[in-house]
């Protein structure tokens, strides 16, 4: 089953990850599933594997200092990544992790938004329909000190500024695979982990993506929520650590 998530005023929605089970070779796991250390990586049965993957290893002490850089090639140019160890340990075990199982290369970015405030590329999903993920989920680990968008006088909704990595979710505590790429303006509830940047490199490509637009469709010739016309593959993930 699709879900979706609000995260912005308006109509504006975003797919996030549903996630599967897949057995949890490489890493410890209890009779339910979840692994023992303090990441609690935990299979979801009800939702299989986009692309098999086992669970990631969740050692006692996770790193959580220091960077992780990742090259990502796509099919439309370059976009360097910086992981920080330091702000979600948890999420980039989980995306390195996945990047050496090669669970993201060969790829589709399935979705584009480009709402005045909501300027993002999502990806990360094997299957491309936005309802893949790598068979388990995690714990969010929320941002904290963002600014107030401006545009929001509830106050409710903070900026993700440009540049900004952060993980898709159908909820609390349903982080898989599926990420987006910040390269404009992004007025969200801060409910979306925060656990990298996007290089210069990678802007100027995710700026010639958002560029082409979004797909047209035969109910909406000028769409601003959808795949998007430039396809966008990521070809490979490689990190660095």
């Amino acid at each position: 089953m699709v879900r979706k998530l609000t995260i912005a005023a308006g109509a504006v929605l975003i797919a996030a990850a549903s996630l599967a089970i897949v057995a949890p070779t490489g890493a410890a796991a209890d009779r339910g599933g979840s692994t023992h250390g303090p990441c609690r990586y935990t299979t979801t049965p009800d939702e299989p594997a986009a692309r098999p993957v086992p669970l990631p290893p969740d050692p006692h002490r996770t790193p959580d200092r220091g960077t992780v850089r990742v090259d990502v090639r796509t099919n439309q140019g370059k976009v360097p990544l910086t992981l920080d160890r330091s702000i979600a340990p948890c999420t980039v075990q989980s995306f390195v992790h996945l990047a050496k199982w090669r669970f993201y290369d060969r790829t589709t970015c399935h979705r584009l938004t480009t709402y005045p405030t909501l300027e993002v590329l999502q990806c990360g999903d094997p299957s491309g329909t936005g309802e893949g993920g790598p068979g388990y989920k995690y714990s969010d680990e929320l941002p904290v000190g963002l600014d107030p968008a401006p545009t929001d006088p509830t106050g409710e909704r903070k900026i993700y500024p440009r540049g900004t990595l952060a993980m898709a979710n159908a909820g609390p505590d349903t982080n898989g695979s599926q990420f987006f790429l910040v390269y404009g303006n992004a007025y969200l509830r801060p409910d979306y982990t925060i656990f990298g940047t996007i290089g210069d490199t990678g802007l100027a490509t995710l700026d010639k993506v958002a560029a082409g637009g979004v797909q047209p469709t035969p109910e909406d010739p000028a769409p601003l929520d959808g795949p998007p016309n430039l396809v966008t593959d990521l070809q490979k993930v490689k990190a660095h650590c």
